[in-house]
C-alpha cells in the first residue's frame, strides 16, 4: 500500500514538472510581463513571419541587431569595459612605477575615479590606450577571457557575465527561434566582446559590430600575428553604428533594440522608411532590482531618443512594469 502511494505521489509530481514545462514552453517570453511591450513584440515576429501576411520578410532579410551595454547587461556604475580597462592599470602597475605619480593612471591606482573622470575623452583615451594596445590579438583575447571569467562587480558581487538581463536572453532566442539572425552592434570593443558573446547570448564572434583600434601584422618567432596599436580605426557609437552595420551587415536591420541616445541613429536607420521594421528602447526604471536612470545618467544617457519614440512608434520596455525578473540568477 505505501508503495503504491509512493508511486502515485511520484506520479503526482512528475506531471506537474510536465504541465509546468508545457506552459513555459507555450510563452517564449516566460520573464516578461503579458503588456503592451510584450505583445507588440510578438505581433511584430508573427507579421513578419507568417507567409500569408502582407508584412511577411523572407529569412535572409530578418536581421535584427542589438546594442550590448545597457541593453543586454548591465552598465552601471559605469561601462563594464571601463571596469576592465581598470582592473589592468592595477595588474600592469608593477611594470610601470612611473604611473604612481601621472594621471589619470595614479588615480586609478588610487582608486579616486573622480581624478580620472577630470581628465576628460584624453584620459580615457590613454587607459584604452595603455591596457588594449601592445601585444598581439591572441593575447589580448586571452586577456579578456580570463577576466570575463573571474571579475566581480563591486556592488552586487556577480560575475559581469552573470549581469546579462534574463528578459533579452529570451528576446534573443525568441527571435532565432524565427528564423532571424542576431547580431550586436555596440560601441564597445568588438575585440573585448568576441571571446565570451557566444557562451552569453549565442552570438558568434563573426556576428559582433563593435569599435575597434588599428592592427599591423607582423612575423614574430616565425609566426604570423596581429598586433594591436594604440590608434583608434574605428568608433561604432550614435551615427557610427549605421555605418558599422552596412561595412559588417551590408543590409538593412528590420529589428533594432537598443538603451540610450547613442542608439538613436541605429534605430531611425533601421525603422524610418523601413517597413516593416521595429525599434526597441530599453528604459532602465528599476532602482530596486537593478539602476533607474534616463535623461541625466553619465552612462547610458537616455534623452533625445526617448522624445523621439512616440513619433517613430518604437516601443520602450519599462523595465519595472515590463519585466518578472532581470538577471537569470534570479
Amino acid at each position: 500500500m505505501n508503495n503504491l502511494r509512493i508511486l502515485a505521489s511520484f506520479a503526482f509530481a512528475v506531471s506537474l514538472w510536465i504541465a509546468s514545462v508545457t506552459a513555459w514552453g507555450q510563452d517564449p517570453l516566460p520573464s516578461w510581463n503579458d503588456t503592451a511591450s510584450k505583445k507588440s513584440v510578438q505581433a511584430f515576429v508573427e507579421r513578419v513571419t507568417r507567409q500569408d501576411s502582407p508584412d511577411f520578410v523572407p529569412v535572409e532579410r530578418r536581421i535584427a541587431t542589438f546594442d550590448n551595454d545597457g541593453t543586454l547587461w548591465s552598465e552601471q556604475p559605469y561601462y563594464f569595459q571601463l571596469a576592465f580597462a581598470l582592473d589592468r592599470i592595477k595588474a600592469m602597475a608593477p611594470d610601470h612605477p612611473e604611473w604612481k605619480n601621472q594621471q589619470p593612471f595614479q588615480g586609478v591606482l588610487e582608486g579616486d575615479l573622480k581624478a580620472v573622470m577630470a581628465g576628460g575623452e584624453k584620459a580615457l583615451i590613454e587607459i584604452i590606450a595603455a591596457t588594449h594596445s601592445g601585444m598581439t590579438a591572441d593575447e589580448f583575447e586571452q586577456i579578456v577571457t580570463q577576466w570575463i571569467d573571474t571579475a566581480k562587480h563591486p556592488q552586487t558581487g556577480k560575475l559581469y557575465k552573470q549581469m546579462v538581463y534574463q528578459p533579452m536572453l529570451e528576446l534573443l532566442d525568441y527571435l532565432r527561434a524565427n528564423d532571424f539572425k542576431t547580431f550586436i552592434v555596440s560601441g564597445g570593443g568588438i575585440e573585448f566582446m568576441r571571446p565570451w558573446t557566444l557562451e552569453t547570448y549565442g552570438i558568434p564572434r563573426e556576428q559582433v559590430v563593435g569599435s575597434s583600434i588599428k592592427s599591423r601584422y607582423e612575423i614574430r618567432d616565425g609566426k604570423p600575428v596581429l598586433v594591436r596599436l594604440p590608434e583608434v580605426n574605428f568608433i561604432d557609437d550614435k551615427e557610427g553604428k549605421p555605418v558599422g552595420i552596412h561595412m559588417h551587415l551590408g543590409q538593412r536591420p528590420i529589428f533594432a533594440a537598443g538603451n540610450s541616445d547613442g542608439d538613436w541613429q541605429m534605430l531611425q536607420y533601421t525603422t524610418i522608411g523601413h517597413s516593416p521594421s521595429f525599434g526597441l528602447i530599453v528604459h532602465h526604471t528599476d532602482a530596486d532590482r537593478e539602476w533607474a536612470y534616463d535623461r541625466q545618467s553619465h552612462v547610458g544617457r537616455l534623452d533625445q531618443a526617448l522624445d523621439d519614440a512616440q513619433q517613430q512608434g518604437w516601443t520602450v520596455v519599462d523595465m519595472k512594469r515590463d519585466w518578472k525578473m532581470i538577471y537569470p540568477s534570479e
